[in-house]
């Protein structure tokens, strides 16, 4: 692919390679190579499409085929280009006046600003109304469904067998044997062999399907054909087998034809190939990739854990290196010089505050002791008790007969009130 770069500077107008067509003037134009090479980046994106003519022109040069293709009811006409890797897949009976149906895909040649059509299957006009009921199958599959990648599944990452369904003795089945085996030389194979065309293609795949998919130990299949026209492939876009296909348990690969074929078996499998040995190596790994790959993870592995023992190491020598790690004993030598210290003054302290609650308790023992009733029956005084322990207070409510109670400093003693003793006057001084 040509790389246009720019080489100006500011404020100088910039080459031509260097101007996109759509930013191109009268000032700052295009160059040739620059438009004939977007024009040919833009054709290469369009898809490949049915078309149908008649053939005006027909040149052999080189092996290679120059022709045109004329609309039937107009005057419009189109360049084709058929190349010698395609010319065994065509009839060979194809000539001037012909009406054909041909898959083409837009080309564009830089050097000559030539446009034309590279032509990647053609068949006489009979096959038009079949692929036009495969597109409205295809429509209609498609609306159901059926190609949607929500629903396919996985491959498995090593298939510990892998189905194959192809022809007997074909060169798909030696591709994807050969292709499969040079990646993974432990691989098994459990082979189904069916017409891959004609009448017997569509039943023979389908008891095939039936009796891979029905197999436990078969992981993967794949449905695998050689090239041929969209004649001969017609029997991988039957709508039984494409159904069966998608009802199938075991993921499904299909690897029908060349890259430009394109049935519907393909739209509905879990995993298109563009070809048998393209199937084979996408459904098994490439053994020293994977060694390879092993072997990197292996030595990042080591190279983690190294460094992370050598950190470890690092920061261990950084703290045995420390002062209280390297010789402690000066340092517990001086704590417990401290620690006798407070545990001194800890006792000290505890010693005075014992004594000093001793003191207060003596003092509240003798105040106690002060106030207390008994404290004054000792110094000779009693108490006279009423009945029911009701303290005297008052002579009068002692009259006489009155049952009494008196309580001395040690005891009691019953007693009997003989009334109320009038107080004598208390005589005056002269």
């Amino acid at each position: 692919m040509t790389v246009f770069e720019a080489s100006t500077r500011p404020g100088e107008t910039p080459p031509a390679d260097a101007v996109a067509p759509r930013d191109s003037s009268a000032d700052a134009p295009t160059s040739v190579a620059r438009l004939n090479a977007t024009i040919r980046d833009f054709v290469a994106r369009w898809n490949t499409v049915w078309v149908e003519g008649e053939i005006t022109s027909w040149n052999v040069r080189g092996g290679n085929i120059f022709a045109r293709l004329k609309d039937t009811r107009s005057d419009a006409q189109i360049s084709i280009r058929i190349w010698s890797s395609v010319r065994p897949r065509i009839p060979g009976d194809l000539a001037v006046g012909d009406h054909v149906v041909a898959a083409v895909k837009a080309d564009y040649f830089v050097k000559a600003g030539d446009f034309s059509f590279a032509v990647s299957a053609m068949k006489h006009v009979g096959l038009g109304d079949q692929l036009e009921k495969l597109e409205k199958l295809r429509l209609q599959l498609r609306q159901e469904g059926l190609f949607d990648a929500s629903r396919k599944k996985r491959l498995p990452f090593l298939p510990h067998v892998i189905g194959l369904i192809t022809g007997e003795k074909s060169d798909a089945e030696k591709d994807v044997h050969r292709n499969a085996e040079l990646r993974w030389p432990q691989v098994r194979f459990r082979t189904e062999y069916a017409a891959v065309q004609g009448d017997r293609c569509v039943p023979e795949t389908l008891a095939a399907l039936a009796r891979l998919d029905a197999d436990p130990d078969v992981d993967v299949i794949v449905i695998a054909r050689g090239g041929g026209d969209p004649q001969t492939l017609l029997g991988f876009s039957d709508e039984r087998l494409v159904r069966a296909v998608a009802a199938a348990t075991t993921p499904i690969v299909s690897a029908i034809g060349h890259e430009n074929d394109h049935p519907l078996l393909d739209d509905v499998a879990d995993l298109r190939a563009s070809t048998p040995t393209d199937a084979a190596k996408r459904v098994v790994p490439d053994v020293s990739e994977q060694r390879a790959l092993i072997a990197q993870l292996r030595s990042r592995a080591t190279s983690r854990l190294t460094q992370r023992l050598s950190h470890d190491i690092a920061q261990l020598e950084q703290l045995r290196s420390r002062p209280s790690l390297r010789s402690p004993d000066p340092i517990i030598e001086s704590r417990s010089q401290d620690v006798w210290l407070l545990l001194s003054r800890g006792r000290d302290t505890i010693t005075r505050q014992h004594d000093a609650a001793g003191r207060a308790t003596s003092e509240l023992r003798a105040s106690l002791r002060a106030l207390s009733p008994a404290a004054t029956l000792s110094r000779g005084y009693a108490i006279a008790h009423l009945a029911g322990g009701v303290i005297l207070r008052d002579a009068a409510d002692a009259p006489a007969g009155s049952s009494l109670t008196i309580t001395v400093d040690r005891g009691s003693v019953a007693a009997r009130s003989e009334g109320e003793i009038a107080e004598a006057p208390v005589p005056r001084s002269g």
